[in-house]
């Protein structure tokens, strides 16, 4: 089945080269130059994956993504960005982003995290095995638990707001919890693709879920492993 695409991009030149790249790549894409626009799109007829420029004018694409999830809308989003600071990465992650890529940023890169999110998207998962699992299916470390079938989680009585990628990579940790995990392998496991060691993904990532897991008062449970990885465990 083909996966459709909705691009909001406001600069021309990047939006139709995208769109043929897409295109190219199998995608079906819709193609619109602003965040009033996709909206409408969005509400039109529904994508299987959505691509978002930060910097649109008017309704910009951080403000699209806070509308979208509002509604409810869980699509997977990838935001552009030409803001490469942690602050303004973090700033889409709040939005609800589950990806994003700087630019200027390589063709094959973009195909690789939406690959990457819409494995995360299907609606069929492998089942863990079975010693993994808390009783009901919950995994259990202290006091956090998750929900992988219903997707949500808990540090101790308080449910936690968190992203397709955040959970999918808190539920990593968990699913290996007092194992330490190398860079390599959560790339690999979480985006599918090892973006080598200049990329931050991974750490703006980790800090963004540290904010929301081991918040100020909490014993941490998120624990970095200078050199080698991360790792979750009740110190």
């Amino acid at each position: 089945m083909t996966n459709t695409v909705l691009l909001a991009e406001d600069d021309r030149a990047i939006r139709q080269a995208l769109t043929r790249a897409l295109t190219l790549e199998g995608y079906r894409v819709t193609a619109v130059p602003d965040g009033v626009e996709a909206l409408a799109a969005v509400h039109r007829e529904p994508p299987d994956v959505i691509v978002l420029d930060v910097m649109m004018p008017g309704v910009d694409g951080l403000q699209v993504c806070r509308v979208l999830r509002a509604e409810g809308d869980r699509t997977p989003i990838l935001m552009l960005t030409a803001r490469v600071e942690t602050a303004d990465r973090i700033e889409g992650l709040d939005a609800g982003a589950d990806d994003y890529v700087a630019k200027p940023f390589e063709v094959e890169e973009v195909f690789a995290r939406l690959r990457a999110l819409l494995r995360r998207a299907a609606p069929v998962a492998p089942a863990a095995p079975a010693e993994e699992l808390a009783v009901g299916g919950a995994l259990e470390v202290a006091d956090l638990r998750l929900d992988p079938s219903a997707r949500r989680v808990w540090r101790g009585g308080t449910e936690l707001e968190l992203t397709r990628t955040e959970f999918d990579l808190l539920e990593l940790l968990a699913r290996n919890a007092g194992i330490v995990l190398d860079h390599a392998t959560i790339y690999s496991r979480i985006w599918g693709y090892d973006f080598g060691p200049g990329s931050k993904n991974l750490a703006v990532y980790i800090g963004y879920l540290r904010r929301k897991v081991d918040p100020e008062g909490r014993v941490p449970l998120i624990h970095t492993v200078r050199g080698v990885g991360y790792t979750l465990r009740e110190e």
